[in-house]
C-alpha cells in the first residue's frame, strides 16, 4: 500500500478517536493536523499552523457568514414564526394535508431569511408544532414533516454552508446562492406532494375538515406575509439584480431584520443582547472549525494525502454514477457521526480534486453535497433537526428520526435528480449571471 493511503488510514482512525474522546471537531482537525505534519521532518509544524489559521480566518467571503447568522437570531426573536402561520394557514385548508403543508411552506419561506437548518426547524417548529397538534393532527407526520422540512435552511440561500463551501472552495457565493433555488424549489414540492398523497390514502389519519375562510378573510391574513416578503427581496433581490455582493446583502439583512423586529415590537435590550450573543457564539464556532480544517488540509498537502487518494480511487476507473453513489453513501455514514459544517469542511480537501479530475462542474457538487448534507440533519445520532424537536416534544431522537424516514428517502430522490439533471442547480446561475 502507498505509503500516503496508509498515513490517511492512520489519521482517519487518530480523529474518530479524538473525536470519541470528547474533544471539540475544531482541536480534533488540528490534532490530526499537527500529526500529519510531524510525518514530514523539514516541515515546521507552527509556522504551518499559523499561516493556515491565518488564511483561513482572513477572507472577506466570510465576513458575510456571522451577519446571516446574527439576522437569523433576530428574526428568531420576532413575531415572524407566528405571522407566517396566520397568513398561510387559510390558503392551506383546501389542498390535501392541509395544514400539514405550512410547515413545508412555513419553513422555505424563512429558510430564505436565515441560513441554519435548526434555527428554520426551531422558528417554525414553536408555532406550527403545538398548532397541528391541537387541531388533532397525525404526530407522526407533524413532527416529521417539520425534521425533514427544516433542511431546506441549507438549500434555499442564504445559506451558511453554502457560504462556507465557497469559502473552502473559493467558488463564487452569488453564484451558489442562485444555483440553490430550483433544488430548493424541487425539494418543497417533493415534500408537499408526499404530504398530499399520505392525507388521501390516510383519510381516517386527518383531523375533520376546518370551516373554509372567505376569499375576503385570506387576502387579508396574507397581509402579516408583507413583512417577510420585502426582508426576502432585500437581502436575496439584492444579491440576484447585482445590486449587492453577498456580504454587503448580509448587511442589509441585518438591519431590515432589526427594523422588523423593532416594527413588531419584539425589539428590546434583552432580545438584541441575546441575538447577538448567540450569532457570536455560533459565528466562533464555525470559525474556530475552519482553522482547524484550514490546518488539517494544508498539512494534508504536504503529505500528498488528497493527491494520492485521487490516484487510488481513479485506478478504479469507476463511472460517474458509480463515483456519486459511493459518495452519497459515504456521506450519509459521515452525518451519523459529524454535524454538516465538520462534514463539509473535513471532506473537502480529499474531495475536490477526486471531482475536479471526473470532470464535475463545482457549483453543481455544491449543490449536491448540500443535499446530501441536509440528510446528516434527520439522522441520528447526531442529527440537529431531531435534538431540535426533541426539545418540543419530548420524543426520542431515534423515534423522530423513524418519523422523518420518509423525508430521508425523497431526499435521496432529490440528489439522483440533482445528478440526473445537473441543469436543476446550474441553469439558473448561467442564465442570470452570464447574461449580465
Amino acid at each position: 500500500m502507498n505509503v500516503s493511503l496508509e498515513l490517511a488510514f492512520v489519521l482517519i482512525v487518530l480523529l474518530f478517536a479524538v473525536l470519541g474522546s470528547g474533544v471539540w471537531i475544531a482541536l480534533a482537525l488540528a490534532i490530526c493536523g499537527f500529526v500529519a505534519v510531524l510525518t514530514k521532518v523539514a516541515t515546521p509544524a507552527g509556522q504551518v499552523l499559523a499561516t493556515s489559521m491565518w488564511a483561513s480566518s482572513n477572507s472577506w467571503d466570510l465576513t458575510a457568514l456571522p451577519m446571516f447568522i446574527w439576522m437569523g437570531e433576530i428574526l428568531y426573536r420576532t413575531k415572524l414564526s407566528e405571522d407566517m402561520f396566520a397568513g398561510l394557514a387559510p390558503w392551506m385548508q383546501r389542498l390535501p394535508g392541509r395544514l400539514l403543508h405550512v410547515n413545508v411552506v412555513g419553513c422555505a419561506i424563512f429558510a430564505a431569511v436565515s441560513g441554519s437548518s435548526a434555527a428554520t426547524c426551531a422558528t417554525i417548529g414553536r408555532i406550527a408544532l403545538p398548532e397541528l397538534m391541537k387541531r388533532g393532527y397525525d404526530e407522526k407526520m407533524a413532527v416529521g414533516t417539520l425534521a425533514g422540512s427544516g433542511t431546506l435552511g441549507l438549500l434555499i440561500p442564504p445559506s451558511i454552508i453554502l457560504i462556507i463551501y465557497a469559502t473552502v472552495t473559493e467558488q463564487s457565493i452569488a453564484r451558489l446562492f442562485i444555483a440553490g433555488v430550483i433544488p430548493g424549489i424541487m425539494l418543497a414540492a417533493l415534500f408537499m406532494g408526499f404530504i398530499a398523497v399520505w392525507a388521501m390514502l390516510n383519510p381516517s389519519r386527518m383531523p375533520p375538515p376546518e370551516p373554509v375562510v372567505p376569499l375576503r378573510e385570506r387576502i387579508a391574513a396574507t397581509r402579516r406575509l408583507i413583512p417577510v416578503v420585502l426582508l426576502i427581496l432585500g437581502v436575496i433581490g439584492s444579491i440576484y439584480g447585482g445590486l449587492a455582493s453577498a456580504t454587503e446583502a448580509a448587511v442589509v439583512g441585518v438591519f431590515l431584520s432589526l427594523a422588523l423586529s423593532w416594527w413588531s415590537r419584539t425589539l428590546t435590550r434583552a432580545s438584541f443582547r441575546d441575538a447577538l450573543l448567540g450569532a457570536t457564539r455560533t459565528s466562533c464556532m464555525i470559525a474556530f472549525i475552519l482553522a482547524g480544517a484550514a490546518y488539517l488540509t494544508a498539512a494534508m498537502g504536504f503529505t500528498g494525502i488528497p493527491r494520492a487518494l485521487a490516484e487510488w480511487i481513479g485506478g478504479f476507473n469507476m463511472p460517474s454514477w458509480a463515483l456519486l453513489t459511493a459518495l452519497t453513501a459515504f456521506y450519509i455514514v459521515l452525518g451519523c457521526f459529524l454535524d454538516g459544517i465538520s462534514m463539509v469542511v473535513l471532506t473537502t480537501s480529499i474531495i475536490i480534486p477526486l471531482i475536479e479530475k471526473s470532470g464535475f462542474d463545482l457549483i453543481w457538487f455544491g449543490i449536491y453535497i448540500v443535499l446530501v448534507v441536509e440528510m446528516a440533519q434527520i439522522t441520528p445520532p447526531v442529527g440537529f433537526n431531531l435534538y431540535v424537536l426533541q426539545g418540543m416534544t419530548g420524543r426520542n431522537i431515534f423515534t423522530i428520526g423513524g418519523y422523518t424516514l420518509p423525508l430521508f428517502v425523497l431526499m435521496c430522490v432529490a440528489v439522483m435528480l440533482v445528478a440526473m439533471f445537473p441543469g436543476i442547480a446550474l441553469w439558473l446561475p448561467s442564465t442570470m449571471l452570464d447574461a449580465r
